[in-house]
């Protein structure tokens, strides 16, 4: 296998832990040579959704997207997402024959029925019928592929994340020496399915800081006045609110990994959140945070946690390392289909 074509409807101008992992996927698997291409909305004419208008939802003709897929001449393609692209492509593998993988990397039926009432039950038949169509279905964690495999979905895979660790380092900055110590700060787009409200709302010591932008912004501004809301960031201006907080919280109780985790850990900075997927089976028991359903105790308790242990654990955590376990399913999941052939 030489050629790899990755579909996403998560790309560009949005900033998250799907668009991170497939941009740092793709330059690591190019460094073992493989011919990657990614084809996304950015290709193609696209609306925006409303009230997230940085997601871009793909509105050209099936037949323009059909002939991008064919065009890249894949002998492999993987699916990233459930979207109008993930879709057509989905549909022009299996009329071509062609083999495919996917990845589950966001709890759609819980998003959506905050906002529409719609049974989580009819939500996870469709991913189920989308994702089992393929040769393998990738997850970034234990506890949800067995979520996942009692909920029917086949051939389960598992694909962790990675860190930059030269970029997200410990380190001195002055960033926060004008607000009181200590500094909790949180990192991430500000949506409801966040569940930002149950960190804002602690009654901690010292300062809260708000790293991210979304549709819940405005609204939480308001409600409160008090906490520090640095807007969106990346890069340098990112790894610097990192090293300048002293812990990170994490409040969402529905992502599937949360590469923001390792990212405040590769900072030197201990992690308070619920003991759910992502921060379970990210940190677990490793020492580097606490994990608690009183999240106030939990974020108490991660100050006497030592940076350097946090560090220490998230350089085990390379994109290389995340790479290689994407090729190795590919080849796993094409091997089984040439024994069953």
């Amino acid at each position: 296998m030489k050629r790899l074509l990755i579909v996403t409807d998560a790309w560009h101008p949005q900033i998250n832990g799907v668009v991170r992992t497939l941009e740092r996927t793709g330059d690591e698997l190019r460094k073992l040579g493989l011919d990657v291409t990614v084809l996304a909305p950015d290709q193609f004419r696209t609306v925006p959704l409303p009230t997230y208008p940085e997601i871009r939802l793909v509105v050209a003709p099936p037949g323009e997207v059909r002939d991008a897929i064919a065009t890249a001449r894949a002998d492999h393609i993987h699916i990233a997402t459930e979207g109008p692209l993930g879709f057509i492509a989905r549909r022009w593998a299996i009329n071509h024959r062609s083999p495919f993988t996917t990845s589950f990397h966001t709890r759609f039926p819980e998003y959506l029925r905050k906002r529409i009432p719609i049974p989580e039950a009819w939500s996870y038949a469709w991913l189920r019928h989308f994702h089992n169509a393929g040769l393998g279905c990738m997850v970034a964690t234990e506890s949800l592929e067995k979520e996942l495999a009692s909920r029917g979905f086949l051939h389960l895979m598992r694909w962790t994340r990675g860190v930059d660790p030269e970029l997200f380092r410990p380190g001195p900055s002055t960033l926060f020496d004008d607000l009181p110590r200590p500094v909790f700060i949180t990192v991430g787009r500000v949506a409801p399915e966040k569940n930002l409200d149950a960190f804002l709302s602690l009654d901690l010591p010292g300062s809260k800081v708000v790293v991210g932008n979304g549709p819940a912004l405005a609204a939480l501004q308001a409600s409160y006045p008090e906490v520090r809301f640095l807007g969106y960031r990346e890069g340098e201006a990112l790894a610097e609110a990192y090293r300048a907080a002293d812990v990170f919280v994490f409040p969402s109780r529905t992502d599937t990994f949360g590469i923001v985790l390792l990212e405040a850990l590769a900072s030197g900075l201990p992690i308070a959140a619920y003991p759910v997927t992502g921060p379970a089976d990210v940190i677990g028991s490793a020492g580097v945070g606490v994990l608690d359903e009183d999240l106030h105790h939990a974020s108490l308790s991660a100050l006497e946690i030592p940076r350097e242990q946090c560090r220490a654990f998230a350089l085990d955590h390379s994109w290389g390392r995340s790479a290689r376990q994407f090729l190795d399913n590919v080849l796993a999941a094409r091997a089984r289909m040439s024994e069953a052939a």
